[in-house]
């Protein structure tokens, strides 16, 4: 096991000092370093899973645009919770959500300039 693999780990119940009503900024600040630290460690396999799921979408919708690229333009303009949004629909596979968050992540002026840039016009 890593040396940080331990910090991802359940958490464990505060200490009742830190639970004092006055302590919630004292509290958030190492939480949001250890979370931040999760999230670092686990963003390559959430990018990787939401490509896969936005590459099945892609092929499935549009047939005819070639998926490689559409999926690198989508997975760079997509936000955090996107990503984790998208990798989620690895265990269930692509549906409605996964359309919708997709077709609003192509729908920005960056995800279009991409597309165009990379010579994957997407149809209307």
């Amino acid at each position: 096991m890593r040396a940080g693999a331990r910090l991802c780990a359940a958490p464990r119940a505060w200490p009742a000092a830190a639970r004092a009503p006055g302590r919630a900024a004292m509290r958030a600040g190492p939480l949001l370093i250890l979370l931040a630290g999760c999230v670092q460690g686990g963003e390559g396999v959430a990018r990787d899973a939401a490509k896969s799921v936005i590459g099945r979408t892609v092929a499935t919708r549009y047939p005819d645009l070639p998926v490689q690229p559409a999926v690198d333009c989508v997975i760079d303009n997509a936000t955090n919770a996107e990503v984790l949004a998208l990798a989620s629909d690895t265990v269930t596979g692509p549906n409605a959500a996964t359309t919708e968050t997709v077709l609003a992540i192509v729908s920005r002026p960056g995800t279009l300039t991409c597309l165009a840039a990379g010579r994957a016009a997407w149809p209307n």
